[in-house]
């Protein structure tokens, strides 16, 4: 699967898997109603979810120009820490509007989310290329084989007359 279909399909999953973890986190530790959670987790969901999209083109844009192709740990890592910084700058004040904290009790919030987020985006990535397969930005380049040419004609006495 490739192209915008793989994206939704990503993004999709990503993101109702995302909103069930995210909406229980946050009605456990937040001292807001559980609608309050709910909201933050919905919102956060469809910021995340524009955001995944975006940061995903942009990614693959730049990994379908590098050298190396393939999803090697390192490239896996900053692709997860790039993601989750984006959305800290997002989704921080989201957290301390909705859930009533200051900057600094939503930032707080907000890490715990990142490092369980940074996991979650790693595993979820993981499981995700292999049941689909790779994206056509990840895929090595096909191997050129030069169509085989049939032998030239051996010279014989018939054709190297006038």
């Amino acid at each position: 699967m490739q192209g915008l279909k793989r994206k939704l399909v990503y993004v999709t999953l990503f993101e109702l898997i995302a909103v069930g973890l995210t909406g229980t986190a946050l009605s456990l530790i937040s001292e807001r109603p559980v609608v309050y959670a709910g909201v933050a987790a919905v919102s956060s969901s469809v910021i995340a979810l524009v955001w995944n999209l975006v940061y995903n083109t942009l990614f693959e844009y730049w990994e379908a120009r590098q050298a190396q192709k393939g999803r090697d740990l390192m490239r896996r890592v900053a692709h997860a820490v790039g993601f989750e910084l984006g959305l800290v700058v997002l989704l921080v004040p989201l957290f301390a509007w909705l859930l009533g904290l200051s900057l600094w009790e939503a930032f707080i919030y907000d890490l715990g989310l990142m490092l369980f987020f940074m996991v979650y985006t790693f595993t979820f990535n993981l499981v995700f290329d292999r049941v689909f397969g790779l994206p056509a930005s990840a895929l090595p380049a096909p191997e050129t084989h030069a169509t085989p040419q049939p032998p030239a004609p051996r010279a014989t006495e018939a054709t190297m007359r006038p």
